[in-house]
């Protein structure tokens, strides 16, 4: 290999390390694969919905319960549809997140008190 190629190879190298670098912030930042990445967006939602957080976007309250219902629904189509292939500590997740989000939402619609 001459001088010339040896040069031409550390540009390409030093082209590479920033693509290198932002694939491994991209991979810092996201977080894995596994079936919480599936329940998590709708069960945040559903609390924004409720009115027990604010939107991120707007910092502000955005309660709607007939969207929240929607949300709470769509999970409990997931719940059912995944029947008897979700691992243990999956089933548990989901249920978790379904019981705080009916309650919560019984309490909003003044089907219950807390």
């Amino acid at each position: 290999m001459t001088k010339k190629d040896k040069e031409k190879n550390k540009e390409k190298e030093k082209k590479r390390e920033p693509e290198k670098e932002k694939q491994d912030e991209k991979e810092k930042i996201l977080p894995p694969l596994d079936f919480s990445s599936l329940v998590l967006p709708f069960y945040t939602q559903a609390i924004i919905k409720l009115g027990l957080a604010k939107d991120p976007i707007t910092d502000k309250d955005a309660e709607d319960l007939d969207l929240a219902k929607r949300l709470i629904d769509l999970l409990d189509l997931l719940k059912e549809r995944t029947k008897g292939n979700l691992k243990p500590d999956e089933e548990k997740f989901l249920d978790a997140c379904l019981q705080q989000l009916k309650i919560s939402y019984m309490d909003k619609a003044n089907i219950i008190k807390l």
